[in-house]
């Protein structure tokens, strides 16, 4: 997909990594609507953007609404950027069913239902690009839930890569490693774990952004080489 004028939904543009894609799609010259829970922290980040929407990922139908909204605000729609999630740490017979609920319905079910009510939208040579995590292919003790939801994201991103080939559309699944971005620190529950040090989100951008161009369907961290690898 050709970024520059493309129509484009952020959807997760105030979280770290949801600015730095708003900010090189922009820079890219794509057009760029935008979306975020908190609606001061969403207009430090719109004045780039033609359009912002406030939004809970947690409320499904308002997910597949800003879609719509998205759309007509551009006057169309070529790609959806999918930035959002939390994190949630705890043993697996721990964890409280309220924070495994959380835990799917940010980080699998709004994304879902994303990329669902873009898809129509869409016509050939459009790309969907969705943040999941290493978690989908390295679950970890004391994460269970937590990668459980990723895991899921994941398995539904393949599958729908498979259905929307033939209407020219890219689906690329996004799992990085450990990121400088604060997320383990506002976990919706428990402590995290010691982690390695986070990777620069700048890189996964760019990466994700070339991707996004090439039609990847994978952005994956590869640890023998202990880089982002697209395939």
């Amino acid at each position: 997909m050709e970024l520059k004028g493309a129509r484009v939904l952020v959807v997760g543009s105030t979280g770290v990594l949801g600015q730095l894609l708003t900010q090189a799609l922009v820079e890219a010259g794509a057009r760029v609507a935008v979306t975020g829970r908190d609606p001061e922290r969403l207009a430090s980040v719109a004045a780039g953007a033609e359009a912002s929407f406030q939004l809970d990922v947690l409320d499904v139908a308002a997910c597949r609404d800003v879609v719509r909204r998205a759309a007509e605000a551009l006057g169309g729609l070529d790609g959806l950027v999918v930035a959002t999630g939390v994190a949630g740490f705890g043993p697996a017979t721990e964890t409280p069913d309220e924070v495994t609920e959380e835990l799917f319905a940010v980080n699998t079910l709004g994304p879902m239902a994303l990329c669902a009510e873009a898809v129509p939208l869409m016509g050939s040579g459009g790309a969907i690009a969705v943040l999941s995590a290493i978690l989908a292919d390295a679950p970890m003790a004391g994460m269970a839930a937590y990668s459980a939801s990723k895991a899921a994201l994941t398995g539904y991103l393949a599958a729908l890569r498979r259905e929307v080939r033939r209407q020219g559309l890219s689906v690329l699944d996004v799992r990085p490693p450990h990121m400088d971005t604060g997320l383990a620190d506002r976990a919706i529950a428990g402590e995290p774990p010691k982690l390695p040090a986070g990777h620069d989100p700048a890189e996964l951008v760019t990466a994700l952004l070339e991707g996004i161009e090439k039609g990847s369907r994978e952005l994956a961290y590869d640890p023998k080489s202990k880089s982002l690898t697209l395939t």
